[in-house]
């Protein structure tokens, strides 16, 4: 049976990329994904040929990956982060219903919530949940009624695709909504480019980081009511006696 990987490569850096999702691209003959992901990788698999789709392509992505195994060979579909997380290996699985002659398997990578909680101290000791701010796919309302249940339950909450150039106030937006049931002084952090070139942090409060303009490259991590920061890192604590 021909063998298809779904690769998560994780924020972007080789070294931040786990041996595993490493020896799948060293045995795949094509590598296929979203050109920026692709771009991450290339220089590292330089032999390797690769294949590419531009955004909202992701459907014709999969079926090319699919269609380039039935040829006998070994191939890659590669996701940033985590595959298995807002990535690609679900659309694999639908569209491999029509390709029951490849193999699927799925290699996980390091997903931005745990590469930018690893950034900005210990965010996510405690119960989290991950919440994307896109409303490509989910309808607004959907997305703000998670915003508030999530809230009103004190989970820390990771934010992915926290803006856009569409999308610019929906980050201040969702942070009006958080505070219907998050004090205004709660701790918040934020990550640019995790594990890339122009990584950077912040940590601020919740009310701060309603004023703060952020990109499609950002992750936005809001604290629960016991999250604190110490030395300049957030820090959410699971409840151990010191």
């Amino acid at each position: 049976m021909n063998k298809l990987y779904v690769v998560g490569i994780g924020p972007g850096a080789y070294e931040k990329m786990t041996i595993e999702a490493a020896e799948a691209l060293k045995k795949s003959d094509v590598i296929i994904g979203y050109t920026v992901y692709v771009d991450l990788v290339r220089e590292h698999f330089p032999e390797k040929e690769f294949m590419t789709t531009p955004m909202k392509k992701e459907v014709d992505r999969c079926i090319l990956a699919f269609e380039e195994a039935k040829k006998g060979k070994n191939v890659s579909m590669i996701c940033s982060g985590d595959a298995g997380v807002y990535g690609m290996s679900g659309l694999m699985y639908e569209t491999g219903v029509n390709y029951p002659e490849v193999e699927l398997q799925v290699i996980p990578g390091v997903t931005a919530a745990t590469g930018g909680a690893a950034v900005l101290g210990a965010p996510l000791i405690h119960d989290f949940c991950l919440i994307s701010l896109s409303d490509l796919l989910t309808p607004w309302e959907k997305i703000e009624a998670r915003l508030l249940e999530a809230s009103k339950a004190d989970f820390v909450i990771c934010l992915y695709n926290p803006s856009s150039k569409k999308r610019h106030d929906y980050l201040e937006k969702a942070c009006k909504l958080m505070m219907e049931y998050k004090a205004p002084e709660t701790v918040c952090g934020i990550v640019w480019n995790i594990g890339r070139d122009g990584e950077e942090s912040r940590v601020l409060t919740l009310k701060e980081l309603r004023d703060t303009k952020v990109d499609m490259f950002t992750t936005v991590f809001i604290g629960n009511s016991q999250t604190v920061e110490i030395g300049g890192k957030m820090v959410t604590p699971r409840g151990y006696r010191i």
